[in-house]
């Protein structure tokens, strides 16, 4: 949401004076240092699109201190498979724009790799290797350095699995300050918020905090899996046709009106949603440049060129839930933010279990668990954690209910809840915010053509990883009754 552990700090770019020398990591020894001595290795890099298919060729874009590079790449399912080696040649330090951040690099194309014809639909990370000889006359022993990027090959129209899980990459993007800037002020440079951020710059991917644990348990479990960007849904939406489930896995935060238009639509014609994240759907972003950025005024939406329109406030790049938006995730998901805030984390309820608290055990989701009213689950591997979604209940004769006041449908059925509420920092720039409010991760269902299942928690997946039997369980009983 606002403030995340810094797990995703980069070193400083170094950058270097001239071209680098022949061979690959081989020193440019006209421009090392007094004494012979050779300035920093490096390699970075990024992929000209986040997601491909078959049929295309991947475009990669690298600077680095050496003239050439050694590539491969992988994709990363239930186990690790190497589709390519290669390497990239003619390489050199490209120049750093100031406005990277913003609007990408620009580098020229290094290495162009075809989409091969049995590459799997996936998550497909890139590792670039560059190594050297050390000094001419000290510092003698080898050096490396390496970097990595990633893409997504998607399905064609009605090829792959009957289960699509769109991976959160405007999330991924949203938080990278690469060049200095995110959408986030505290690890943007002298702490300064962007509201635009490029998807054409060295990536940032959570893929292994969240959406691994879920792809290795699913194809280990042997579902019938293809997989996407979230962008994807708007760019290229024909990849819902045939698929009877869609999956959100994590940490789903950023979305655009495109995108949510064409997931609605999909369970408008009777496809099926399950929200196994948290925070989801929360900040509206308008895609820009062909897909290729992406824009959010968030908490500062008065500076938003829509609202200085004065006109429909429909895309106003802000909260979903923002009054003047009118449009609450909670519509879709059953759940929303502004009904949940944060467990275990930002210093927030960090004494509280971790786990869910089950309300209605006889539904179909927790049919095999052995779970019971009033038991809990989840807690070893603190599946709910981090950022939560939940709706406003309230208690009636024992059992909780959502009020649909603040957009979830009347037919929300709450099946498990937990603790959750925001940090003071997040939360009090929004003037319609009552101070001391607290909020729940909600686990529950709806219909609206399609089926609706959300898990309202960001770590749901901890529990596919922690091989939580009631996690595994419930999520199996979702995927077999919905994707089937």
């Amino acid at each position: 949401m606002a403030m995340i552990a810094n797990t995703m700090r980069r070193r400083p770019f170094l950058r270097l004076a001239g071209a680098a020398g022949a061979g690959v990591g081989a020193m440019d020894w006209a421009h090392a240092e007094p004494g012979g001595e050779p300035h920093g290795l490096y390699v970075e890099g990024y992929a000209g699109r986040a997601s491909f298919q078959r049929g295309d060729e991947v475009t990669l874009h690298v600077s680095s201190s050496a003239s050439s590079c050694a590539v491969e790449i992988a994709r990363h399912g239930v186990r690790r498979e190497v589709v390519w080696t290669g390497e990239a040649s003619k390489l050199g330090e490209q120049p750093v724009p100031e406005d990277a951040s913003s609007h990408g690099c620009r580098w020229p194309v290094a290495c162009t790799v075809p989409v091969g014809p049995a590459w799997r639909s996936g998550y497909y990370h890139v590792t670039f290797r560059v190594r050297d000889g050390g000094g001419r006359y000290v510092r003698r022993g080898g050096r490396s350095a390496e970097s990595s990027c990633f893409f997504v090959v998607r399905p064609r129209e009605g090829e792959g699995g009957k289960v699509l899980l769109p991976f959160a990459t405007h999330t991924y993007n949203a938080y990278n300050n690469w060049g200095g800037f995110s959408l986030y002020a505290y690890n943007g440079r002298g702490g300064n918020q962007g509201h635009r951020v490029s998807h054409e710059r060295p990536p940032a991917s959570l893929f292994p905090n969240w959406e691994q644990a879920f792809v290795e348990w699913a194809e280990g479990a042997g579902h019938d899996m293809a997989y996407a960007t979230n962008g994807d849904l708007e760019e290229h939406p024909e990849i819902l046709r045939g698929r009877r489930l869609v999956v959100s896995v994590g940490h789903d935060e950023y979305w655009s009106a495109p995108m949510r238009d064409a997931l609605e639509a999909y369970v408008g014609r009777g496809g099926n949603a399950a929200f196994l994240s948290g925070n989801t759907c929360c900040w509206q972003v308008r895609s820009e440049d062909g897909g290729r950025a992406l824009t959010c005024w968030k908490q500062n939406y008065h500076q938003d060129p829509v609202y200085s329109a004065r006109g429909s406030m429909a895309t106003l790049s802000s909260l979903w839930s923002h009054h003047l938006v009118g449009r609450p995730e909670n519509s879709l998901t059953g759940v929303g933010f502004l009904w949940g805030g944060y467990h275990r984390s930002h210093g927030q309820l960090m004494d509280a279990s971790g786990g869910y608290t089950v309300h209605r055990p006889d539904h179909w989701l927790f049919e095999g668990t052995g779970m019971r009213a009033g038991d809990s689950f989840g807690s070893k591997d603190t599946v709910v954690g981090y950022e939560c979604d939940g709706c406003e209940l309230e208690w009636r004769d024992g059992l909780p209910s959502p009020t649909g006041r603040d957009g979830t449908p009347g037919s929300f059925e709450i099946l498990a809840t937990a603790p959750a509420q925001w940090h003071p920092d997040d939360c009090e720039w929004y003037e319609r915010w009552e101070k001391g409010r607290k909020g729940h991760a909600v686990l529950g269902w709806h219909q609206r053509g399609g089926t609706v299942v959300t898990v309202g928690s960001t770590d749901w997946a901890h529990g596919l990883r922690g091989r939580d039997p009631v996690v595994e369980r419930v999520t199996s009983n979702i995927l077999r009754r919905l994707g089937a």
